[in-house]
C-alpha cells in the first residue's frame, strides 16, 4: 500500500488547541485533542445512555460504545478485543494487575524491573512483590548510552515476571521488546510492557513485540484520559481479580471496576480512527493504522533530526543518545531547565521541564529528581514549531551566558 501524503497542515486543522498559537512540545504528558475526539465525547454524553444491556436503546447505545472502543483498541494493537481491559489510568490497571499477580507469588520468588521506566511500571510490582516477600532484581541502565543492559544477567529460573518500558518518556529509548520476550519466556516469566510512550510514535502488534501484557494511554495518542490493558483472553482468564460480587466474571469485564466511562471510551474509538485517517482510505482500519504511523514516525523523525542538528549548534547536553529511539529529546540547558522552560513558555513554546515521574532514569543520569528539559514531538508537530523552539533556546543560551 502506497503511503499517503502527509499533509501536517490539515491535521492541525482538525485540533481546536492549536488555534491559540502555541508550539507544543509537552506530547509526552499528553497530547491536544482532535475535535473528532471531543465531538465522540460530547455526542456519547448527550444521547440516551444507561447501563450496558439490549434491552432498550440507551443501555444499547452503552454496549455498543463499549465493544466499538474494545475493537478499536484491538485494530491500534493488533490484539484481541476480547483481551483490551480499560480503566482510569495505565498506572490504576497496573496496580490492579500486580496486586492479583502477587497474590501467587512469595519468599524465593523474583520480579525484575527496570532503571529506564516510568514509575508506573516499576512501583506497582515493588510495591506487590514486597508484601508477597518476593525478591526485585533491577535491570541496570547504562548512563553513557541510555539503553538497558543484558536482561539475561537478572534472570533465573526464580524470575515470575519482568516489566519493561516500550520506550522511555524520559530519553526516548526503544528496548528491544522481541529480544528481551524470547529470553523472559525462555525464562518461564511473563513479560510485561507499558506502552504508553511508545504507542504514540509506533506501529504497535503485541504478538510481535511478545508481551504477555501490554498496557497504553489513549490520552498519549489524541485521546482521552483513560488507560489500557491488552492481553490474551486466556490469560486473563487465569486472574482472580479483586470483584463486587453480583458483578460480571466474563472476560475482560471481570478486570474492569464499575461503569465504565463511556464518552470516554467513544472518544478513544475517535482517536484511533483519526491515526487510520492518516494511512489513507484502503484497506482495513488495521492496514491503515499500520501505514498511517509509518507516516507519523516518519514525520517526527524528521522533525527530531532537525532538532538535534539544531542543539548541536547550541551549548546543550543532549541526554537522549540510544541507537533506536522515539522523538523525544532530554536536554540540560545553561542557566537552568526549569529557567529555560518557562523562558520558552514566555514564547509561547511549551517544552517543560522534570523528571516526569521517570525517577529511575532521572536519578540513573545523575539528575536526581528534578531531570532536564524534555522536548517531545506529536503527529501534528510543524516545522514552524522547531523554528520557534530553536530561536527560543537560543535566547534562553544567551541569557545564560549574559
Amino acid at each position: 500500500m502506497p503511503a499517503p501524503t502527509y499533509d501536517v497542515d490539515a491535521l492541525r486543522a482538525r485540533f481546536p488547541a492549536l488555534g491559540a498559537g502555541y508550539a507544543h512540545f509537552d506530547g509526552p504528558g499528553g497530547s491536544q485533542v482532535p475535535v473528532e475526539v471531543a465531538r465522540a465525547v460530547a455526542d456519547t454524553l448527550t444521547a440516551p445512555i444507561a447501563n450496558r444491556g439490549t434491552g432498550y436503546a440507551a443501555a444499547r447505545n452503552a454496549e455498543l460504545v463499549v465493544l466499538t472502543a474494545r475493537q478499536a483498541m484491538a485494530d491500534l494493537l493488533a490484539a484481541d478485543p476480547g483481551g483490551i481491559v480499560f480503566g482510569r489510568s495505565m498506572t490504576e490497571l497496573t496496580m490492579s494487575l500486580a496486586r492479583t499477580l502477587a497474590v501467587g507469588w512469595g519468599p524465593g520468588d523474583e520480579v525484575v524491573v527496570t532503571r529506564l521506566d516510568h514509575d508506573a511500571n516499576v512501583r506497582p510490582w515493588v510495591i506487590a512483590a514486597g508484601r508477597a516477600g518476593a525478591t526485585v532484581r533491577w535491570l541496570d541502565l547504562d548512563p553513557a548510552t541510555c539503553e538497558l543492559d543484558d536482561v539475561a544477567t537478572v534472570l533465573s529460573d526464580r524470575t515470575r515476571l519482568v516489566a519493561v518500558t516500550g520506550a522511555s518518556n524520559l530519553v526516548g529509548t526503544r528496548p528491544d521488546l522481541p529480544a528481551i520476550a524470547a529470553r523472559v519466556h525462555a525464562a518461564g516469566a511473563l513479560f510485561v510492557v507499558d506502552g504508553v510512550h511508545l504507542t504514540a510514535h509506533a506501529s504497535i502488534d503485541v504478538a510481535e513485540i511478545g508481551a504477555d501484557v501490554f498496557l497504553c494511554s489513549p490520552y498519549k495518542f489524541l485521546g482521552p484520559h483513560c488507560g489500557v490493558l491488552a492481553a490474551d483472553p486466556a490469560f486473563l482468564e487465569t486472574l482472580r481479580p479483586d470483584k463486587l460480587l453480583p458483578s460480571t466474571d466474563a472476560v475482560p469485564e471481570r478486570l474492569e471496576l464499575g461503569t465504565l466511562p463511556y464518552e470516554l471510551l467513544a472518544g478513544t474509538t475517535a482517536a484511533v480512527d483519526v491515526l487510520a485517517s492518516l494511512g489513507g482510505g484502503a484497506g482495513t482500519r488495521r492496514d491503515r493504522l499500520v501505514v498511517g504511523m509509518a507516516a507519523v514516525d516518519a514525520h517526527e523523525d524528521r522533525l527530531r533530526r532537525r532538532i538535534e542538528e539544531g542543539l548541536a549548534g547550541l551549548p546543550v547536553e543532549v541526554l537522549s543518545r540510544a541507537r533506536h529511539r522515539t522523538p523525544t529529546l532530554l536536554v540540560r540547558v545553561p542557566g537552568g531547565d526549569r529557567q529555560a522552560s518557562a523562558l520558552l513558555a514566555d514564547r509561547g513554546v511549551f517544552a517543560p521541564s522534570g523528571s516526569f515521574y521517570a525517577l529511575e532514569p532521572a536519578r540513573r543520569l545523575g539528575l536526581g529528581d528534578a531531570g532536564g528539559l524534555r522536548i517531545g514531538l506529536a503527529p501534528y508537530s510543524s516545522d514552524d514549531d522547531v523554528d520557534r523552539l530553536l530561536e527560543g533556546l537560543g535566547a534562553a543560551c544567551r541569557t545564560a551566558s549574559s
